[in-house]
């Protein structure tokens, strides 16, 4: 649904030049909520920019639905972007319009009649919940309200895609969820192709399909977001799922790590358990068959998508011979990290 090539942006100011994006190459499959994460000023806001050509890229090809936007008029463009709706992080509201008439705003300038606008914007107040706000101003409404009318004003015209530029980072936790929890189901009802920009892993965790990660501007690593959890590859997103899985670092234990075995030290492993495996008692088993013992560092299941994963740290107790065969014992069952040797 949402196809970039080699898209770069470099922005000028004076003989300097910024390249925002990088090379940047990724698919959107139709029907998928595709995140993006990265850190401040990783490029994530101009890339969805340079999906529907807000921000014209200095490279590349951008193809939406099948047509390449750099390659089309201006009045063409207008045409594509019908099939786009976006929301934003500060909502852009119109303060002197109703809830109804700010998401009936884009059906107006498109030149639907009176009657038709009414049978577009009521459905979509009720599937926001905004049935009883629709004469009030955006003054009158709470964030995550204000958020609902973008969301509606964004499907007014039945877009196929919906473009997220971190459309919850303003909003408290509660409110977080419940929007995320809106966007998902529009997803299932309707069938539509949504990119989410952002930097919270929550987001990223509760409702995307797959994940790509963005740092100076360069995609550094993509993967469905199962994988993503359990075998993050670069630094980076290691740390973004280290933050989602509230992971801290054991201080005393990471002063005394080391990453060559020595004699009498003890091997530090990460387990990472997913699906029916979170519940199954692995670490019994293994103390049991081959006479070791475990001291539990840190422990945190996490829901991803419809999956659980857990993730435990522990220090394995015992002779050498004994601690490698309960390692191997864990890698038939779940992923094991070595991260090093404590004395």
């Amino acid at each position: 649904m949402i196809e970039l090539k080699h898209v770069s942006k470099v922005f000028a100011s004076g003989d300097k030049e910024d390249k925002a994006l990088d090379n940047i190459s990724l698919t959107v499959p139709e029907g998928t909520i595709y995140g993006v994460i990265g850190p401040s000023g990783a490029g994530k806001s101009t890339l969805i920019r340079c999906v529907n050509l807000l921000e014209r890229p200095t490279s590349g090809s951008v193809r939406v639905a099948g047509s390449d936007l750099m390659m089309l008029s201006e009045k063409e463009l207008r045409t594509a972007r019908h099939n786009m709706g976006m929301i934003f992080q500060h909502f852009n509201l119109l303060t002197s319009r109703t809830v109804f008439d700010n998401i009936a705003l884009p059906l107006e300038l498109a030149g639907y009649s009176t009657e038709r606008i009414a049978k577009a914007v009521l459905p979509l107040l009720e599937l926001t919940e905004l049935e009883n706000k629709k004469d009030s101003y955006p003054s009158q409404l709470s964030g995550g309200q204000k958020q609902r009318v973008a969301i509606a004003r964004a499907l007014a015209s039945k877009p196929r895609v919906l473009l997220c530029d971190e459309a919850t980072s303003a909003l408290d936790p509660k409110t977080t969820r419940s929007i995320l929890a809106l966007i998902k189901d529009i997803n299932l009802k309707f069938k539509i192709t949504i990119l989410m920009i952002t930097h919270e892993m929550d987001v990223v965790k509760s409702i995307c399909d797959r994940v790509a990660v963005l740092s100076r501007g360069q995609l550094i690593e993509e993967n469905s977001v199962e994988q993503f959890f359990i075998s993050p590859s670069t630094a980076l997103a290691q740390e973004f799922v280290r933050s989602a899985t509230h992971e801290k670092p054991v201080t005393d234990i990471e002063q005394r790590l080391t990453m060559t075995p020595r004699s009498g030290a003890l091997t530090v492993v990460r387990l990472t358990f997913v699906g029916q495996d979170v519940g199954e008692p692995l670490i019994t088993q293994a103390a049991r068959i081959y006479d070791v013992d475990f001291n539990i560092l840190q422990a945190d299941v996490e829901t991803v998508g419809n999956k659980r994963i857990g993730f435990l740290m522990i220090e394995v107790v015992g002779n050498e011979q004994a601690s490698k065969a309960a390692l191997a014992f864990f890698e038939k069952h779940v992923k094991v990290e070595v991260l090093g040797y404590v004395a």
